[in-house]
């Protein structure tokens, strides 16, 4: 496939930059404004200056605001946990591609993003991408590759997000800080405060809301902030507690008239106990171990604290509780909670369908073919759970009242490949029953007529009937009918299917249901019989 090479146009009428297309052009560089290197705003948080690294995030400056939520992932396992759990929901789903139409060009241009996908590494590049979920928008750089004639993807590179500030005009455009490389890659102008917009068919934007509202405002780090720093204010109390009360506190005791020296090496003795557990002290002296009294009941006011915080944390991203903090509630409590996580799930899926759609297949499909009318849809999802039992039964009753199925359904259905030519096909095995000239097989094992009569409290023995001879005929009416269905289908006209019915004699299935009815009209005798009144 020759590569197109007329111009083509953004959504915004600026011509692509195909020199900047297979270039790594957003990278880190040290001493330059896109450094690697990360500051720590989270040591020594207090409520004052989270509110100021808020409020300059949202004055288009969210240095600290992005490097605050870095520092809560890693400082905090229980957010780290369940965040990555989301992510990774999501990044390990399977991927399909829906052609535009059934026309021959729709599906090669479907192939051809299928192929692109097929990346060892894109599971990866999927769970950066879903690093929007915490910090409200991720940033991926495509660096494409030609070497081979054709548009591929050379690497999803994830870039961070504190390399990139928002458009003034409207908070929520990605601008990059600095220009495009060390030696200036490309045309685009830097705006007057030194930023660079995004070249198109180049970066794929990842905007995930956890809430209404500007992407610097809407990840769930903006809203697990506030709760993982009481969450730290409490785990440092918590410490100061247990060092100071974990342990008795000694007493150590020496009579008067003690010297300065007797009480140094007291004092000593004191001090160095709890580290060393072993003192000497002269047998006129005594040291004494006191316990705290409330060390259970404080120890567990900071623990439910804690765990209350972190019941907070979950909700927030997973949107319950019962699958990360082990919640009790029963089996139809934790039921609806995971249907919760999955609703989310699927949110998060349809989210980064339609952002991959826009940026990666639609930029491939026009830089490859050139411009469509319309594009292939890429799709992130499970596959709908099926009630095969249900299904199968349904169409078993509906299909004889005239519902029209498809054979290669139920083979999608069931995971049943479409047999070959020439393939030995499974066949369903005669039965007969075991009355005399009926048949040498044997029939299968039924309750008897009063048996069911009893067991059912059916007090019609013509409706039992019934019901037992359709139980009963209903594999031998089959097997016919699937004779006559073979006749008809090699058959190439009218008068063939009369030859060939003419030709069949009556096997195994015919003699099989000639038992069964004659049974079932002894049995209808018997049972009439049986309900004439005694005289």
């Amino acid at each position: 496939m020759a590569l197109k090479t007329s111009p083509i146009l953004d959504q915004f009428g600026r011509a692509i930059q195909r020199e900047v297309l297979t270039e790594e052009i957003a990278g880190p560089r040290i001493g330059s404004v896109r450094s690697p290197i990360s500051g720590y705003p989270a040591d020594g948080l207090n409520p004052v200056r989270l509110a100021n690294i808020l409020k300059a995030a949202d004055a288009y400056d969210p240095l600290r605001f992005f490097e605050l939520a870095e520092q809560i992932e890693e400082r905090d396992l229980h957010y780290a946990g369940v965040l990555g759990t989301r992510k990774r929901q999501v990044s390990q789903l399977d991927i399909t591609v829906e052609p535009a139409d059934d026309t021959s060009e729709a599906k090669a241009h479907a192939a051809w993003v299928e192929g692109i996908l097929k990346r060892d590494t894109l599971q990866d590049e999927l769970f950066d991408m879903l690093d929007a979920i915490g910090k409200g928008i991720s940033i991926t750089e495509i660096i494409w590759d030609t070497s081979e004639g054709d548009w591929a993807i050379k690497k999803l590179a994830w870039r961070d997000p504190r390399w990139f500030r928002f458009d003034r005009n409207d908070g929520e455009t990605p601008l990059l800080l600095g220009d495009y490389s060390a030696d200036g890659v490309g045309t685009v102008p830097m705006t007057s405060s030194g930023e660079t917009p995004l070249t198109p068919f180049k970066f794929i934007t990842t905007v995930i809301r956890a809430k209404s509202g500007l992407p610097i405002r809407s990840g769930l780090s903006r809203l697990v902030a506030w709760a993982w720093m009481f969450k730290a204010f409490v785990q440092r109390d918590w410490t100061i507690f247990t060092q100071t009360y974990g342990q008795p506190v000694r007493v150590g005791k020496y009579p008067a008239g003690t010297t300065q020296g007797d009480k140094d090496t007291l004092f000593t003795a004191v001090a160095n106990i709890a580290g060393d557990c072993a003192a000497i002290i002269p047998a006129t002296m005594e040291i004494e171990f006191v316990e705290a009294k409330n060390v259970g009941p404080g120890s567990d006011l900071y623990q439910k604290r804690a765990d209350w915080l972190d019941q907070q944390v979950s909700k927030a991203v997973l949107g319950q509780t019962a699958t990360t903090d082990a919640i009790a509630g029963g089996h139809a409590v934790g039921k609806e909670h995971r249907q919760v996580q999955e609703d989310i799930e699927r949110a998060d899926a349809k989210a980064l369908s339609a952002i991959l759609n826009r940026d990666l297949v639609r930029s491939g499909i026009d830089l490859q073919f050139g411009a469509q009318k319309a594009y292939p849809r890429l799709r992130i999802g499970r596959s709908e759970d099926t009630d095969v039992q249900l299904t199968v039964e349904s169409a078993a009753k509906l299909v004889p009242m005239g519902l029209k199925v498809g054979r290669t359904y139920f083979n999608d259905l069931l995971g049943i490949p479409l047999p070959e030519d020439g393939d030995e096909l499974l066949t369903t095995p005669a039965q007969a029953p075991s009355f005399g000239g009926f048949g040498g097989d044997t029939l299968p094992a039924a309750p008897s007529l009063n048996a069911r009569l009893r067991m059912q409290e059916v007090h019609d023995p013509i409706a039992a009937l019934a019901e037992q001879a359709e139980r009963l005929c209903g594999p031998g009416t089959d097997a016919v009918i699937d004779e006559i269905r073979a006749v008809v289908e090699r058959s190439t006209s009218l008068h063939q299917v009369q030859e060939e019915l003419r030709k069949l004699k009556p096997g195994i299935a015919e003699r099989n249901l000639a038992g069964l009815m004659r049974m079932a009209r002894t049995i209808a005798n018997l049972t009439g019989r049986a309900q004439i009144p005694d005289a």
